[in-house]
């Protein structure tokens, strides 16, 4: 009946593949308005990664000669090659400087592009929303587009760099060491003698195949391990701030207890996950280390015999040591880059998970089996609508309604029986409905919660939420007065958290104060005014009915007194059943009671 709304979104995601994964999140910038900006930024930054590599050959070659100056105890020459050196640390330190500060430059820029992008993508179409009820939910959206968008970048770039550093580097130093390296003669007695050009890079490339193998044999568990520790630490992180959303009604509960008893057991999973980190690590530690001391000696002892030989002098050999050093630092770069990239990969599987469960979100949006169409005279009308929860249970069956421009609807059942999930649905944000809903084309519509939403900033923001109407300024006191809601009016300017600063009452007031401040053509009221007396409940439907005459009005509400400010009234059953019946004047289906699936009201 819906969408597949299972969502892939974990350490192992082989699917889309590793290069896929990779294209998706980098093509876009780089195909942008922004890319001709970005491509001289990264090619200033290789060129300068290039000039840093070129540097160190002209080191590699001065290693000798400095190095045969001292062995010949020429002062001149020394002190000539001491200049030298000063000359071409400065050439690498101010290069590496600005490689350094265009490379942020570079990273900030494409970081805003990419948020932007998230953000957009998050917001669309309430994708935010829906994203809730995949089955495998992408966890702290919020870390994803602050904290992995940042990782991503950064880690992207430091490693592209490295291995652009690298690669420039084996290029430039294999022909060096192939020509420092002379041929090996190995006899093998009567078969002859095995001559070997250039073993030296030979021997350089078997090292470091045979440590990154192994690298990738002990390190692979790391990309999964890192991908929950992003989740771990953010789900630690997240049940904080939910306490210092809700401080009151945990402190009216004293749920400090129940509340730490939920912090450690979420920090155990942190320190759990980071513990099997931490060994993981400690092994490709040893190895890492291992292998890098052991590269230390290594060339020493390959070249040691043609120097005791005599067929190299000293700075021979240490020019010698220089470029194997550099080859097998440029062919060891997964070795000495592996837990970053361990990092870096899980930092992407998140990410993708992100896009893939927006992209799902967006297809229970866009679905032929529920349409949100232009009604043509003004009338609300739903035709055939059907409601379920997420496990496919019926909650609403074939309900038709038609609402006249300036109607009003209570809705009233039992708990449970899915009243708020049918006005989302009539607002056209519940996923899980079938059928028609039609409204005037430009209608303004709003939705009243129980407990309403104030956004971070000041109160007249809040109140202006989501968007300043006209006028509003000049109307805004009347308007908080007949809120009951004077007693605000010096703190509007004032920023604060609303939601914690005011009580529920005065939360709902807001609310209503932003209905009069809007004026919107239809207005959804989800037990609206719960935590109101009935005078003031009263009070406010009855400016409505004054002030807004031409808002529909679709409320939802246990209390009998809201009878009284609707025309008509539609109870829910349970199990898919309804009634529609009149109430003050007939405006729904005409003017007798009509039954819902076969069940009657003697109204």
């Amino acid at each position: 009946m819906f969408p597949s709304n299972l969502a892939t979104d974990n350490g192992n995601d082989t699917t889309p593949s590793f290069c896929s994964r990779f294209w998706t999140l980098t093509a876009p910038y780089w195909s942008s308005r922004e890319k001709w900006i970005a491509l001289l930024l990264l090619a200033a930054i290789m060129a300068m990664n290039l000039g840093t590599v070129y540097v160190q050959v002209l080191l590699n070659t001065w290693i000798k000669v400095f190095y045969d100056a001292l062995q010949a105890v020429n002062k001149v020459a020394f002190l000539t090659q001491l200049k030298r050196f000063a000359e071409l640390a400065a050439a690498y330190i101010v290069q590496y400087v600005y490689m350094l500060y265009l490379n942020q430059m570079l990273q900030i820029r494409w970081r805003r592009w990419l948020t932007q992008r998230y953000l957009s993508k998050w917001l669309h179409n309430q994708a935010y929303y829906r994203m809730q009820f995949l089955r495998n939910t992408s966890d702290n959206p919020d870390q994803r587009i602050s904290e992995d968008i940042n990782s991503f970048i950064d880690l992207t770039m430091s490693l592209s760099i490295s291995l652009l550093g690298s690669l420039a580097t084996l290029i430039s130093f294999v022909a060096i060491l192939w020509g420092l390296s002379g041929t090996l003669s190995i006899p093998l007695g009567h078969a002859g003698t095995l001559k070997i050009p250039g073993y030296m890079v030979w021997a350089a490339l078997a090292y470091s195949a045979l440590g990154t193998w192994l690298t990738l044999r002990v390190g692979n568990p790391l990309v999964q391990l890192n991908f929950k520790q992003q989740r771990f630490e953010a789900d630690f992180r997240f049940s904080m701030v939910r306490l210092r959303e809700n401080s009151e009604p945990v402190a009216l509960y004293r749920g400090e207890k129940d509340e730490k008893v939920n912090f450690v057991d979420r920090f155990t999973a942190v320190v759990n996950n980071y513990r099997q980190i931490m060994r993981r690590q400690k092994k490709v530690n040893w190895l890492t280390s291992g292998y890098n001391q052991l590269a230390v000696i290594f060339p020493v002892l390959m070249a040691a015999p043609r120097f005791f030989s005599g067929q190299m002098h000293l700075g021979g050999l240490m020019q010698t040591t220089a470029a194997f050093a550099s080859v097998h630092g440029a062919l060891s770069y997964l070795v000495n880059s592996y837990i970053t990239i361990a990092s870096w990969n899980a930092v992407m599987n998140r990410l993708s998970g992100f896009a893939g469960a927006i992209e799902q979100a967006e297809a229970l949006k866009d679905r032929d089996d529920f349409r949100e169409l232009v009604s043509a005279d003004g009338t609300f009308q739903v035709r055939s609508l059907n409601v379920f929860l997420p496990d496919e249970q019926v909650l609403i069956e074939d309900l038709d309604l038609d609402l006249q421009r300036g109607g009003s609807l209570l809705i009233t059942g039992p708990s449970g029986v899915g009243k708020s999930t049918l006005i989302r649905a009539m607002a056209g944000i519940w996923p899980f409905a079938t059928g028609t809903v039609r409204l005037p084309e430009t209608a303004k519509v709003m939705f009243l919660p129980q407990k309403p939403y104030l956004p971070l900033g000041t109160l007249r923001q809040a109140l202006y939420y989501p968007h300043k109407p006209q006028d509003a300024d000049r109307r805004m006191p009347e308007i908080l007065g007949l809120c009951h809601l004077s007693h605000l009016a010096q703190d509007l300017d004032h920023s604060n958290n609303w939601a914690l600063a005011l009580s529920l009452g005065e939360q709902q007031r807001i609310a209503f104060a932003r209905v009069f401040l809007q004026q919107p053509d239809y207005v959804f009221l989800d037990e609206a005014t719960a935590s109101l007396d009935e005078e003031m409940e009263g009070a406010l439907y009855r400016l409505m009915r004054s002030r807004l005459g031409r808002t529909t009005v679709i409320s939802v509400g246990h209390r009998n007194t809201l009878v009284a400010w609707h025309e008509a009234r539609l109870t829910l059953m349970g199990g898919g059943k309804w009634l529609r019946s009149s109430g003050l004047a007939p405006s729904i289906n005409g003017e007798n009671p009509v039954l819902g699936n076969r069940t009657s009201d003697p109204v």
